[in-house]
């Protein structure tokens, strides 16, 4: 949720702090900080507030030179966004810098114990205690009695330069007793981080580490070694990349990194394949990042499907490293995923069910470990993730690989979290998606969880040819039926501008309709800050048919699914009410548009794969009504784009 970014061996080690930031926006902030690490000492500038960026490269104009340093953009969890509470954190002594992702989940006790030794914290936030912790190590390694040696500049064991991670041979050997400190620190914590740290008595040298929070780092020509909590912070900077496991300590100086583990044993980072260029990363001509990446959505579905849909009528999944053995014993598989990634989970319940005849239950990822859920070496369970670093379904997948079940994961990011740990992962080949709010991640899961649904159901002989010739055909048309969809971009927002002005909507849908309905009162709430709520059609009479009045809006979900009949039942019943009523229907569906004050019209498609293309109006509705009341669709309010903390 948080953004790191660490440099060292560049003379325009503040510059590229600065940009990493800028780059780093997306996920959410509400304070940023940099310091610089020197000879002299730890230079810091802090800031809060919307415009916490701009306001650090005012600030940045008095900073000293130096080649090494840690920036942070926070999203506030414990303590206001104050300037106080933003990072990097100092220890006592000025000395030592700290950025942190994540929670500490023990921090009052060490807090209790830190103060009673005679630190002084200057913060409410759970993170400082992390830098005081390390400064209380330094100092008895230094021999410090007081624990806060690292006022001295002190000394640090030989560290090779000039080599990088070597997974042939192994990092290169030697460690300082900065690392040594932070080791020592890591177990004293509980919960989970990302950390980076400086001090200015080894001034080139960053220590970094993580646990569940994601961490890469970086090498380019010249020296220059880089830490970031995301690709795009290093993209057009790095030319190598590399990823840290739970528990591992990088030490980065100029040249070169060494990896050990929590014990001080060396250990290797895992090389990372990045195939993102800059301009990916950018906005390619468009007015923001969501425009662009609804655009791409047609790319990102055929580059998901690629490969995978074979000329001898079967699906390939090579990453998946469950036997067909394995899959064929499967008696149930469990989905968890939050977002639009539960959404996604939802639509595929019904291709899964309905292709490989075996009952799915899907459960919201930060729920699922606490209702005791009952799995076995028989169970599957299928972590959805955009980013593969979401926590609460990375501790998902934990809890069901820890109760003996099979674990696979779905999800956009090569060697996140979740890949690195599942027994096999199904990767979406969206690239890069910027925006906080998700559109062509979601239909790429979409795709990717339809093909994992016909891949067991043909490995369970649950498909005979001809049905999974035609369900093959459908899932190949997708790509242009998508584009299509998102063609029609200037159709939808003349619908929008009638209701810009609405502050209630209702969206109904049945059968995989209603996954779409909740996707798009999703997109509708979180750009827009319009009230919306997602309902089965079916359950209007349950209960929300009493908040229908005249004018009120209610957009249906009216494809051709197999309970379309029942939902234009439903329609009328809110039409009789004096709704006003927007439906996404099929090309050329005349009886269905009859209801309607307006259409979103889409092409028709296989009913169980409709989802992928009738979901594409209700983003550009939301769209359009957030761009017409003047929001900012790329960093809507208190949201960010991947959520690293529980």
């Amino acid at each position: 949720m948080c953004g790191i970014i660490g440099v060292t061996g560049r003379a325009d080690a503040l510059e590229m702090l600065l940009d990493g930031l800028d780059r780093l926006e997306y996920r959410g902030y509400d304070s940023a900080g940099v310091a610089l690490s020197t000879e002299a000492g730890t230079w810091r500038a802090r800031s809060a507030g919307s415009r916490s960026l701009a306001d650090l490269r005012k600030l940045a104009e008095a900073a000293p030179p130096a080649a090494a340093g840690i920036g942070h953009t926070r999203w506030a969890t414990h303590g206001h966004p104050t300037e106080a509470n933003a990072h990097p954190h100092l220890d006592c002594t000025g000395s030592i810098a700290l950025v942190h992702n994540g929670i500490v989940e023990n921090a009052a006790a060490i807090a209790t114990r830190l103060v009673a030794g005679g630190h002084r914290l200057t913060s409410e936030t759970d993170s400082e205690v992390l830098v005081h912790l390390v400064e209380a190590h330094l100092g008895e390694l230094l021999g410090d009695p007081t624990g806060s040696g690292a006022a001295g500049t002190g000394s640090s064991r030989g560290v090779p330069r000039g080599s990088e991670p070597d997974t042939a041979h192994g990092p290169a050997p030697g460690s300082s007793v900065l690392g040594e400190a932070v080791r020592r620190a890591l177990v004293e914590v509980r919960g989970s981080f990302a950390v980076v740290v400086a001090w200015s008595g080894d001034p080139t040298r960053l220590v970094a580490t993580r646990r569940v929070s994601p961490l890469v780092l970086g090498t380019a020509a010249g020296g220059a070694v880089m830490v970031a909590s995301d690709v795009p912070a290093l993209l057009g900077r790095a030319e190598r990349f590399w990823t840290l496991d739970d528990g591992q300590v990088a030490e980065l100086v100029p040249g070169g990194i060494v990896v050990t583990d929590v014990a001080g044993a060396p250990a290797q980072a895992r090389p990372l394949e990045v195939a993102w260029n800059l301009e990916q990363a950018r906005k390619g001509g468009f007015p923001d990042f969501m425009s662009k990446e609804i655009a791409e959505q047609p790319q990102a579905v055929a580059d998901t499907l690629a490969g995978r849909l074979t000329a001898d009528g079967t699906v390939g999944l090579d990453e998946i490293r469950v036997s067909p053995d394995e899959l064929r014993q499967v008696d149930k598989v469990v989905l968890v995923a939050c977002g639009s990634s539960y959404h996604a989970a939802l639509v595929a319940k019904f291709a899964i069910e309905h292709w490989a005849r075996v009952p799915v239950d899907v459960d919201i990822a930060s729920e699922f470990r606490y209702r005791d859920p009952i799995l076995d070496p028989r169970t599957l369970v299928v972590g959805v993730s955009q980013s593969g670093e979401t926590v609460d379904t990375l501790q998902a997948v934990r809890h069901g690989r820890d109760l003996g079940a099979r674990t696979l994961v779905v999800c956009n990011v090569v060697d996140s979290s979740m890949a690195r740990e599942a027994d096999g992962v199904l990767y979406t080949r969206a690239g890069p998606e910027i925006g906080v709010a998700a559109t062509k991640t979601h239909l790429a899961q979409l795709a990717a969880l339809q093909v994992l649904a016909l891949h067991l159901a043909q490995v369970r002989g649950r498909l005979d040819t001809e049905r999974a010739g035609r369900l093959l055909a459908g899932l190949a048309d997708l790509p242009s039926l998508v584009a299509r969809a998102v063609d029609r971009a200037g159709a939808v927002a003349e619908v929008a501008q009638r209701y810009r002005s609405v502050r209630d909507v209702f969206f109904i849908g049945r059968h995989v309709g209603y996954p779409v309905a909740m996707e798009g009162a999703l997109k509708l709430k979180e750009i827009s800050y319009v009230r919306a709520e997602a309902y089965p059609a079916g359950e209007l009479k349950h209960g929300p048919i009493a908040l229908i009045e005249p004018d009120a809006l209610v957009v249906a979900v009216a494809t051709r699914t197999p309970l379309w009949e029942k939902l234009l039942a439903n329609v009328e019943e809110v039409r009789s009410r004096g709704a006003q009523v927007v439906l996404v229907a099929n090309d050329g569906d005349e009886e269905t548009a009859r209801l309607a004050q307006a259409v979103l019209w889409v092409p028709r498609c296989e009913a169980l794969l409709s989802p992928l293309v009738d979901v594409v109006p209700l983003q550009q509705f939301a769209y359009a009504v957030a761009r017409a009341n003047g929001r900012d669709v790329d960093r809507p309010r208190n949201l960010a784009k991947t959520v690293t903390v529980e």
